[in-house]
């Protein structure tokens, strides 16, 4: 399919629409966890998913634990939900209430490692043959088998040696931001910086290690 004949949907429009309560819009896409209960419900749930994503001809990533499995829908020919996503999330949520499958918002998350960086270009081929990693667009390092986080790289404009230069990105629904960043904050973290907020808030362990906890979506604009 040509990417002009596909219509993004914002993430609002997304969240608005009929039959998505199970899914929330995270990086890189919108993503659902189904708790299954069993490996054998799993599979029976995967099975589903396949025929729906066939007769779409619209994939999405799978991932089949013991006790769920984790759907993550993206149209890459736009890198970014379209109403092809609306479309198979609705079918595969309908799916999973026929098999007696209900969906927990709460497990879903995406984790992604940022490097702030005075030369990308220098630095980015070294973390790709470290990791096994491949180069993605002009700042990301990706795992080509799916698996491990996203690394991305963020130009500095001059050296910071007082502070770290690398951080985690924790990407989740926003309904689950204030619990999280309640949490974190109970085990001993600070506040670092809410200038941001509602995008993302910057936490710290005790030593300054940072965390930005986000739902990163344009929901709010």
């Amino acid at each position: 399919m040509e990417a002009h004949m596909v219509k993004r949907v914002s993430h609002r429009d997304f969240h608005d629409a009929d039959g998505v309560k199970d899914w929330r819009v995270l990086f890189g896409g919108a993503m659902a966890h189904f708790s299954t209960g069993s490996f054998a419900k799993g599979v029976e749930l995967v099975e589903a998913i396949g025929l729906l994503a066939d007769e779409a001809d619209h994939h999405p990533d799978v991932d089949l634990r013991y006790g769920g499995v984790r759907v993550a829908l993206v149209t890459h020919e736009i890198g970014d939900i379209s109403e092809r996503d609306v479309a198979l999330a609705q079918q595969i949520s309908a799916a999973a209430r026929e098999l007696g499958i209900s969906a927990d918002p709460s497990m879903v998350h995406v984790l992604q490692v940022s490097v702030d960086a005075l030369d990308i270009a220098k630095i980015r081929p070294f973390w790709c043959a470290a990791l096994g990693y491949r180069e993605e667009g002009d700042e990301d390092a990706v795992d080509p088998l799916g698996f491990g986080p996203v690394v991305t790289f963020q130009q500095m404009d001059e050296p910071r040696p007082q502070r770290n230069r690398m951080h985690v990105d924790v990407s989740i629904p926003r309904d689950q931001v204030e619990g999280r960043i309640a949490a974190a904050l109970a085990a001993g973290g600070r506040m670092v910086n809410d200038a941001n907020a509602p995008y993302w808030w910057t936490l710290a362990d005790a030593e300054g290690n940072e965390v930005d906890i986000a739902p990163w979506a344009d929901d709010l604009d």
